[in-house]
This record gives C-alpha cells, sequence and structure tokens, in this order.
C-alpha cells in the first residue's frame, strides 16, 4: 500500500506556503520517478502535481510583481525595471 494521502487528506493547495507546495510537488516527481505507482494514483499525483505547478508559479509571480515593478520607456517597450514604488 502507497503512502499517499488521501485526496481529501491532503491539504488545500490554495493555502500552502511556497515551500510546502515544492516539497509535495518534489516528493510527487520521485513517486512518479520510482514507476512503483498505479496508473490510477499516476494520473491523480500528475493531477495533484499540475495543480501545485501552477500554485507555485502564481506564488513566484506575485512575489516578483512586489519586489519589481516594469518601468516603460517613451515608446511603451519596457525599459528596464526598478524596485517596487521607486518608479
Amino acid at each position: 500500500m502507497t503512502d499517499t494521502p488521501a485526496p481529501a487528506a491532503a491539504p488545500e493547495i490554495a493555502s500552502m506556503s511556497f515551500e510546502a507546495a515544492m516539497g509535495e510537488l518534489e516528493t510527487i516527481v520521485r513517486r512518479l520517478e520510482s514507476g512503483d505507482v498505479s496508473l490510477e494514483e499516476s494520473v491523480a499525483l500528475y493531477e495533484r502535481g499540475h495543480a501545485l505547478r501552477a500554485h507555485c508559479e502564481a506564488r513566484l509571480a506575485a512575489a516578483q510583481a512586489r519586489i519589481e515593478q516594469v518601468s516603460l520607456g517613451a515608446d511603451g517597450q519596457p525599459a528596464g525595471t526598478a524596485p517596487f514604488g521607486e518608479a
């Protein structure tokens, strides 16, 4: 029997920190790479991994937006970045 939590017992992804989501994603990748899971479980793990990856990307994008803002040139094209609140 595997030690993957049932979907109902798995933490809600939206409330997870970046670090917790990344840690779970790494565990899922290791399990999938091991080949020791059934097809059904592989699909469920892949789906959760996909959701975790999207969550991590969103958390990173939000953090970057808080740290940097793009400054635009006279032609409307990006001219560089500046620390948030300084442009």
